[in-house]
């Protein structure tokens, strides 16, 4: 006897006298989704008018950025030290956007609650990944180009700096958020706390 047969006699002691279940014995995974309501259309509707109503980051004409160009911002009263510590990683990453490949209208659309909840958070130092294209009507560089215009546009964007080669190099930018009147207080209460 080959081993083959004897493995599937031995299957065959071990199974026993089992029957296959019927066909009808089956789980019920539910009804079919219906498609929803008026009232849940209307909702969902409301709530992104309200959303792009808050959103007020400009769609507009934009001049596009040389490809090979780094990018750089900082409000006026910034030291342009905080500016290179930014630049040169000085600052650990507390959170990133990824608008790798997606579309123009959809990244302005992750951009504002990104920036407004890491504001709200007081986390000061975001990295957003955009790429960069070779082209300068590239959509990355299209991508790259509205957003220095649209972080320009956040009163809590302080200052942003292309990032360094090993953090995406002109494809990320490193955005230094301002402090919350929150975390102010925070901090002087810890100076005060200091000096005893």
């Amino acid at each position: 006897m080959n081993q083959p047969l004897r493995d599937e006699m031995d299957f065959r002691a071990l199974v026993g006298d089992v029957e296959p279940l019927p066909p009808t014995n089956r789980a019920d995974p539910g009804t079919n989704r219906k498609s929803p309501s008026e009232s849940q259309l209307a909702r969902r509707e409301w709530a992104a008018e309200e959303l792009g109503s808050q959103n007020f980051l400009s769609d507009d004409f934009v001049d596009l950025l040389p490809p090979f160009d780094p990018m750089e911002y900082r409000r006026e009263g910034i030291q342009q030290g905080v500016v290179d510590k930014l630049r040169h990683g000085g600052y650990s990453v507390q959170s990133q956007l990824h608008m790798l490949r997606r579309p123009l209208s959809e990244c302005r659309r992750m951009l504002f609650p990104f920036i407004q909840e890491a504001y709200a958070h007081d986390l000061r130092s975001v990295l957003i990944v955009h790429g960069r294209g070779r082209e300068i009507d590239s959509p990355a560089n299209v991508l790259r180009s509205y957003l220095a215009k649209w972080l320009t546009q956040f009163v809590e964007v302080q200052a942003y700096v292309s990032a360094q080669p090993s953090e995406g190099g002109l494809g990320a930018t490193w955005v230094m958020l301002r402090k919350s009147d929150r975390a102010k207080a925070n901090n002087r209460e810890r100076q005060q706390k200091r000096r005893g």
